[in-house]
């Protein structure tokens, strides 16, 4: 089976909406790192311990953008995949919902460092993953579809 893959005329805008998540990833990783310098927590410790939490509202702070970062990039991968492969059927629908996902993300780490664990709860993890959720649904329909059309 052979399939000849034309990117539809508005695909930039999907491009657009992946390199998005890029400079999100970019973003966490630097308030990471200033996270981690204000709660002078070393290098390769990957979160502040239970007591210097405890001690430290910027050790808090620290974690909970590292936990932010860390969440973002267990989805980023698969998130990638169905933005871009939804895009081929879907591009106006793709690039949305990448950009909800993309949204959602920046409000979930606000949320999430300036709240605490509880501040995750926030409106931005639910944008993010209705954004992710539909490309999900759109990558298989995209899939299905293919299947469908031999």
């Amino acid at each position: 089976m052979v399939f000849n893959i034309v990117l539809p005329d508005t695909y930039g805008y999907v491009a657009l909406a992946a390199c998005s998540m890029v400079w999100l990833n970019w973003a966490q990783a630097n308030v990471v790192g200033a996270k981690r310098k204000a709660a002078k927590i070393p290098y390769p410790q990957m979160y502040a311990d239970k007591a210097q939490q405890e001690a430290s509202k910027e050790a808090l702070a620290f974690n909970c953008a590292q936990r932010a970062h860390g969440n973002t990039q267990e989805y980023l991968p698969t998130t990638l995949f169905a933005l871009l492969f939804t895009g081929l059927r879907y591009p106006t629908f793709a690039a949305a919902a990448g950009a909800g996902v993309t949204v959602g993300r920046i409000l979930y780490t606000i949320g999430y460092i300036r709240g605490g664990p509880q501040g995750r709860y926030g409106s931005g993890g639910a944008i993010a993953l209705l954004g992710s959720l539909g490309l999900f649904v759109g990558s298989t329909w995209a899939a299905i579809q293919m299947i469908m059309e031999n």
